[in-house]
């Protein structure tokens, strides 16, 4: 039921890539970063819920089916959530929210966890009306009531819910089947990458025929493979093992380990795939700024993200990827002066040095 959840979030993910895609601005790119924010939060509170409630069981099914369709919905609205279809986007997504929590609150009423989600629906009300109030609104003032909604969001977990009168449920309130949890978030960094290389497969099925674009689908399909080893060959499994074994710890290192670093590794591989699709499309052509950005500043969001999750849920050391970012950074002042190909290349090289050195490093146990 959870993989048949996640489908839905296929769609999503291609459409802010597409969204991203049409508007290469920095208005643009916050624009695109409300709307994850958004489809994340909805994605990341329904992977949190299934910890305590079985898909299995037909009332959990029809819930988890109803909000697969809500956010099929909200999916569909992305293209044009700051234009015609804000009010669709904003009622799909309190929705999935309000939903989702007040069945949580029926669910286990007379337990701990009851009381933690009633004030998780208190919150999701609370920006729920924010987000209405933007979709009320036009222009400028939609997207800085949805950031401020989508603030009351994410900030609303780091004080625990607290509400006037009402303590905060501390972190470790929130029991948690760490190895589940693991498992959820690494299948839809997996969607994420899936995504990417049916960017590269669809834009070079459109262009092919040319030496430089048939490069560039090659560094795109190379840059895409070795994004998954960084992550997938080592890292992966050590952070599952580590969620697996944790008691009282593992609320927080979910927290910011997998509902925090996976959402930027989701969103730097929504990056990357529009990068590919710019070079493909264009490998000889210059580097402007936007181009630059996708290029270089996806993977740099990656391996931010692979950091972030490094640092929380595992021993592994964040020098890495954090070299990885420095060099991705000293490459920016060379942007404007080559074309992407040459742009794509560079960054190509920074990740598959990262991912060599993942895939020395096997899991321990593991036979060669």
């Amino acid at each position: 039921m959870e993989l048949f959840f996640d489908l839905v979030y296929v769609f999503a993910i291609t459409q802010l890539s597409e969204f991203l895609g049409r508007h290469l601005s920095s208005r643009g790119a916050l624009q695109a970063l409300v709307l994850f924010g958004a489809v994340w939060w909805a994605w990341n509170y329904t992977a949190w819920a299934t910890n305590w409630i079985d898909p299995d069981r037909w009332r959990v099914a029809l819930l988890m089916i109803v909000l697969m369709g809500i956010s099929l919905v909200m999916s569909a609205s992305i293209p044009e959530a700051f234009g015609s279809r804000g009010m669709a986007f904003a009622v799909s997504y309190v929705a999935i929210q309000v939903l989702r929590s007040g069945f949580m609150v029926v669910a286990l009423r007379g337990q701990a966890m009851g009381r933690n989600y009633a004030q998780l629906l208190a919150w999701s009300a609370i920006s729920g009306a924010v987000w209405i109030a933007g979709a009320l609104a036009h222009g400028d003032a939609r997207l800085w009531l949805w950031i401020a909604a989508l603030v009351l969001d994410l900030g609303a977990p780091l004080h625990g819910f607290r509400l006037p009168g009402v303590p905060g449920t501390p972190l470790e309130a929130w029991t948690l089947a760490g190895g589940h949890l693991a498992e959820r978030c690494q299948l839809v960094l997996l969607i994420a990458l899936g995504e990417s290389v049916l960017r590269v497969g669809a834009t070079f099925g459109a262009e092919h025929g040319r030496a430089a674009v048939d490069t560039a689908f090659v560094v795109g399909f190379v840059t895409t493979v070795s994004l998954w080893a960084i992550y997938f060959l080592h890292h992966a499994e050590v952070g599952a093992r580590s969620m697996a074994v944790a008691t009282g710890a593992a609320a927080r290192m979910g927290r910011s380990g997998y509902a925090y670093a996976h959402a930027i590794m989701v969103a730097g591989v929504i990056v990357v795939a529009v990068g590919i699709r710019l070079t493909i499309g264009h490998p000889e052509g210059a580097s402007s700024t936007a181009v630059a950005a996708t290029v270089l500043g996806g993977p740099t969001i990656y391996l931010a993200g692979d950091a972030l999750f490094k640092h929380s849920v595992t021993t592994e050391r964040t020098l890495p990827p954090v070299l990885g970012i420095c060099v991705l950074a000293l490459l920016s002042p060379l942007a404007l002066a080559i074309d992407r190909l040459s742009l794509a290349i560079a960054a190509m090289v920074v990740v598959v040095v990262l991912a060599i050195a993942a895939g020395r490093r096997e899991p321990a146990g593991a036979e060669s």
